[in-house]
């Protein structure tokens, strides 16, 4: 099955290109230019280096987040209109059950950290349980010390906030091991588009675990 997976959720961002198993091609860049630039220019790089054309895509796989709400909107709405265009089914990947994935077989529980700004990060916690990395818990949405707090044991760190959990518990992940990737968005959307595990286009939205900017806005105005 040929996938094109999307990830937006943080500046570390990209698409990758699945044949099955195989990551045909991928797209990784970590610097300060806003995914309406580059998305689309990375996509269609990837599929004329793999000698593919979209008509050739037989699935779609998105990170859905938590993270940045304009790079989740921006990813989001290229996948939908891509679906949309070509008919194709699409999965929905939570972004730190993607970043965990990571990390099999790790003996030490991992906990992905993205910094959510304002103070929090988003994390979860995850165990490997022999056949994938299983999520113990919520999605969070929490300060630093919060959920350093809750690092009772050793356990393997990653992510752009993994820095600010000041916890003797934290055991960073090497920094290749650190962002968000396209690739193993796609390794766990495909095993969702084979179990049928997709999501109609206009269902496809970004996990928010606190109201963004604009809707904290809204309130304001609406409270005075």
């Amino acid at each position: 099955m040929r996938v094109l997976a999307v990830e937006t959720s943080t500046l570390a961002g990209g698409a990758a290109l699945l044949d099955g198993e195989r990551v045909v091609g991928q797209y990784l860049l970590d610097v300060r230019v806003t995914h309406s630039e580059r998305l689309l220019v990375a996509v269609d790089r990837l599929l004329e280096d793999a000698g593919w054309r979209p008509a050739h895509l037989e699935g779609l796989a998105a990170s859905v987040g938590p993270g940045s709400f304009t790079g989740l909107r921006i990813g989001l709405g290229t996948v939908k209109g891509l679906a949309l265009a070509l008919a194709i089914p699409v999965a929905a990947v939570p972004t730190l059950d993607a970043m965990a994935a990571a990390l099999p077989w790790a003996t030490l529980p991992v906990c992905p950290v993205l910094d959510a700004r304002k103070g929090e990060v988003y994390a979860a916690l995850y165990r490997w349980d022999g056949a994938g990395m299983r999520r113990e818990g919520d999605y969070l949405a929490l300060a630093p010390d919060a959920l350093a707090a809750r690092l009772t044991e050793p356990t393997v760190v990653l992510g752009e906030g993994a820095g600010l959990v000041r916890s003797p518990h934290a055991r960073p992940a090497p920094p290749p091991c650190r962002s968000p990737s396209p690739a193993w968005v796609g390794w766990l959307g495909l095993a969702r588009l084979r179990a049928g595990q997709t999501v109609a286009p206009a269902d496809l939205v970004p996990i928010y675990l606190r109201p963004s900017e604009a809707e904290l806005r809204r309130r304001g105005h609406a409270v005075r």
